[in-house]
C-alpha cells in the first residue's frame, strides 16, 4: 500500500519532469527573466515573452473568484441556515446539474448571452469600445463553471458545524445573522479556505470555454473590458501547429510547465495557510 500510494503520488512530479525536459532546449537560448518580463510573442521570429498570458490568466481567475465567492458563500448560508428542506431538495440538484454541464456549453452560453451585454451595456459605462470578448467575460463565465465546487463544499462544510454552538451562541442573546458571521463562519473558515483552493485550481486550468470568450489577444490587460489570452487558451489554440519552427515546441511545453507551478505553488501555498488557520481554530 505505502509503494502505491508514493506510485500515485509520484506521478505529480514525473508530469513536471517532463514538461521540463520538453522545455528545456528554450532555457539554452532564453533566461527566465527574458520569458516572464517580454511582451512579445513573435514565434517566427524566436521571440517569446510569457507576461501577457500570464497576467491573461491571473486576470480571468481573480474575476472568477471574486464574483463567484460572495455568491456562493450567500447561497451556501442560505442553503443550510435558512431554506426549507423542499426547497434545498430542489437547489441543489440544479447547482449539481450545472456541475456537468461540458465546459464547450459554457463556452458558447458566454459568446451568445454574457459577451452582447458586456459590449451592450456594461463596458459602455466605463469605456469607449469594447467588443465583448474580455476577460471580464471569460471571468464571469468561470465563476458559473466553478459556482458548483463552491456551492456543494462549502454547504457541506457549514452542515458540519456543532448545533449545540450555535444554539449557545443564540442562547447568550445573538440574533441568527450575528450567530452565522461571529461563530459559523469563523469554525468553518479552513473549509471555506479548501474549497477556493479547489475552485481556484479549476480556474487556472479551465480552457475552453475561457479561449471562447476573451479574445485571444496577446497583449497584457490594463482593465477587465480588455482582451486577454490565459496560458490554457495558448496551449489549446497553438499545440500541433507550426512545429517546424524552432523553439515553438519548446514555448509550449513551458507554458504549460509555467500552469503546473502556479497551479502546484498556490495549492501548497493555500496548504500551509489552511493548517495555519486550523491550527490557531482548534487551539482556541
Amino acid at each position: 500500500m505505502l509503494i502505491l500510494s508514493i506510485a500515485s503520488v509520484s506521478f505529480v512530479f514525473l508530469i513536471g519532469i517532463g514538461l521540463y525536459w520538453r522545455a528545456a532546449p528554450l532555457f539554452e537560448e532564453q533566461t527566465l527573466l527574458s520569458l516572464f518580463s517580454a511582451s512579445e510573442w513573435a514565434p517566427s521570429k524566436g521571440q517569446f515573452g510569457f507576461y501577457p498570458f500570464i497576467m491573461g490568466t491571473l486576470w480571468v481567475t481573480l474575476i472568477a473568484i471574486v464574483v463567484a465567492l460572495p455568491l456562493c458563500l450567500l447561497t451556501a448560508i442560505y442553503l443550510t441556515e435558512y431554506a426549507k428542506p423542499g426547497v434545498r431538495s430542489v437547489i441543489l440538484p440544479l447547482v449539481n446539474i450545472l456541475a456537468g454541464i461540458p465546459p464547450v456549453i459554457y463556452g458558447v452560453w458566454g459568446i451568445f448571452f454574457v459577451v452582447p451585454i458586456v459590449r451592450e451595456y456594461i463596458a459602455p459605462q466605463f469605456t469607449d469600445y469594447s467588443s465583448g470578448y474580455t476577460v471580464f467575460t471569460g471571468g464571469v463565465v468561470l465563476a458559473v463553471m466553478i459556482f458548483p465546487i463552491l456551492v456543494s463544499i462549502v454547504s457541506e462544510v457549514l452542515r458540519t458545524i456543532p448545533k449545540e454552538l450555535k444554539d449557545a451562541s443564540l442562547s447568550l442573546g445573538a440574533t441568527k445573522w450575528e450567530t452565522i458571521k461571529k461563530v459559523v463562519l469563523k469554525r468553518a473558515l479552513s473549509g471555506i479556505v479548501a474549497a477556493t483552493v479547489l475552485a481556484v485550481s479549476r480556474a487556472f486550468g479551465e480552457t475552453i470555454a475561457v479561449l471562447m470568450v476573451c479574445g485571444n489577444v496577446p497583449i497584457a490587460p490594463t482593465s477587465v473590458f480588455d482582451g486577454g489570452y490565459p496560458l490554457p487558451a495558448l496551449i489549446a489554440n497553438n499545440f500541433g501547429e507550426m512545429m517546424s519552427i524552432p523553439l515553438y515546441d519548446s514555448a509550449l511545453m513551458f507554458a504549460a510547465l509555467l500552469l503546473f507551478v502556479i497551479i502546484f505553488l498556490f495549492n501548497l501555498v493555500s496548504r500551509i495557510v489552511l493548517h495555519r488557520v486550523e491550527s490557531k481554530y482548534s487551539a482556541s
